[in-house]
């Protein structure tokens, strides 16, 4: 099934996968993703950090999940249970994939997909979490200051009723 992911991708790429694999200094690897928003062709992709490849192709599989294609300097030894996660650079800026290796110790080759994967967070969808979450704290605010003021209501009919039953035991 991922060899012919792979081949598939390579098909769609139009890059030639020789270009990839032992020898080459850069390793192909795919990871499957539900959502990719925002990422685009040419991201880095990155550990730590520090860019050790960039996304180079983006397709559909038959689930119409996001295959992400990254060419990964092969220096870099990534962990079969490797994660990916689509990440943005400050609150607007470039989406990239960040790769968390695992504690495995069979490594991925070319070819081979990661599917630990966290989708792409949209900024709309949190400035839109955040702002129904302030209104929900602004309404528990509103209630809790009419129960106050209510309280201190009672508190000050108390306080007269006190003073006027002092003043009529003098």
């Amino acid at each position: 099934m991922v060899a012919a992911l792979a081949f598939v991708f390579a098909t769609l790429s139009g890059k030639p996968e020789t270009a990839t694999g032992p020898g080459s200094g850069i390793n192909r690897i795919y990871a499957l993703f539900n959502k990719v928003d925002g990422l685009s062709e040419g991201a880095d992709v990155r550990m730590s950090g520090i860019k050790i490849g960039s996304v180079t192709t983006q397709a559909l599989d038959q689930d119409y999940r996001a295959i992400i294609g990254m060419n990964i300097d092969s220096q870099v030894k990534l962990t079969s249970d490797t994660s990916a996660a689509i990440h943005t650079d400050g609150l607007f800026g470039a989406k990239f994939v960040i790769l968390e290796p695992g504690g495995e110790e069979d490594l991925l080759v070319s070819g081979d997909m990661i599917t630990f994967t966290q989708d792409a967070l949209i900024v709309s969808d949190l400035l839109d979490l955040i702002i129904s979450q302030g209104e929900r704290t602004a309404k528990d605010a509103a209630q809790a200051l009419t129960k106050l003021k209510a309280i201190e209501k009672t508190i000050g009919k108390i306080g007269k009723i006190g003073k006027s039953g002092k003043e009529g035991s003098d």
